[in-house]
């Protein structure tokens, strides 16, 4: 994995830990201490953190330094699984509904 390839895993992790926090970039940018616009760039894998910044961005996710370089968080295969479950479930669910509607409202 080169150097670009390295920012690109790291912006996507800390995008993606982020988001599963419910925090905007504002609000991790604010908790690590940075620069929305930093961040930002991070984030879009065209500006890599120091050590003491990763440690710091670490820390506000709850997460370890290790975790931001972790490969895909969620491989690519695995989305079509996820989303194929996903659409299956709420079929299923809006089923489970209106049978229930049915039964009960007539």
């Amino acid at each position: 994995m080169d150097g670009q390839a390295i920012k690109a895993v790291l912006g996507k992790n800390i995008k993606s830990l982020r988001s599963r926090k419910g925090f905007t970039q504002a609000v991790l940018a604010e908790k690590a201490d940075i620069s929305i616009i930093f961040l930002s760039s991070v984030e879009r894998g065209t500006k890599y953190p120091k050590p003491d910044v990763l440690a710091r961005i670490a820390k506000a996710l709850e997460a370890e330094v290790f975790e931001l370089f972790k490969g895909d968080l969620v491989p690519s295969n695995s989305r079509e699984l996820l989303k194929s479950l996903s659409e299956d479930m709420s079929k299923k669910i809006n089923l489970a509904v209106a049978d229930v509607f049915k039964q009960y409202l007539g």
